[in-house]
Parts: C-alpha cells; structure tokens; sequence
C-alpha cells in the first residue's frame, strides 16, 4: 500500500501547559495555537501537538526522537540555550556514540524525554 505521507505528528501532554509552551518556543519550535488547551509545534516541517494533560505514566513512557543533520552542532547550540538552569526537571546529557550513530537526551519541563540523533551513512 503506498501513501502520500505529508507528515506525522504526535500528541504529547504537558504537566504545566504554559511553561511547557514557553520551553519548546525557547527550544526554537514555532508555536501555532490549535485550542485553549493544545498547540501544535513544528520545526523544519515536522511537529508535534502538546496538550494541556497530564497523565503520569503516559508521559513517563513518552520518548520522541528527532533525526538532526550534525548532531554535535545541534548539540552544541543547544547547550547555549541553558535550558536546565532556566527550566526546573530538564536534563540534558552529553552525546553518546552507539553503532548506529549519535545522540543525546533532553527531558522536558514535564518530563517527555527527546532523542536528538544523527544516523551513520
């Protein structure tokens, strides 16, 4: 079966609806506001729907993983936004190189935990 894919776009919760929208604006996604209680955030073309929900363990469980062309750059210039300091339970780990290529980590203000990636050729 063959689709006309144009995008994919998972819906995440947010525990505290108005600093998690203040946190991925700050990570550089474009905010456009679908309801009171959801946005959609979108960079490069893909995106995601945050919700003003919270349900422990489906954000628990809840991992994105975003492909990035230089994941070292990406990384670099995230670090600069200091994140962590700014936003309280955000993590962010170094890079690490697995066999399939590198990534690193970011938990959300809510806890909603992102893979930033690059893939070996």
């Amino acid at each position: 079966m063959h689709h006309n894919v144009k995008s994919i776009r998972p819906f995440i919760g947010a525990k505290a609806f108005e600093i998690s929208r203040q946190f991925y604006r700050d990570l550089g996604f474009e905010e456009s506001v679908v309801s009171k209680d959801m946005s959609l955030f979108k960079t490069d073309g893909v995106g995601f729907y945050l919700q003003n929900a919270y349900v422990k363990d489906w954000i628990d469980n809840t991992m994105l993983f975003l492909e990035v062309d230089d994941v070292e750059r990406h990384w670099s210039e995230l670090k600069t936004l200091e994140l962590p300091a700014r936003y309280e339970n955000v993590r962010l780990t170094s890079i690490r190189t697995e066999p399939w290529g590198k990534e690193y980590f970011l938990h959300d203000p809510s806890g909603v935990l992102w893979h930033f990636g690059e893939f070996r050729n």
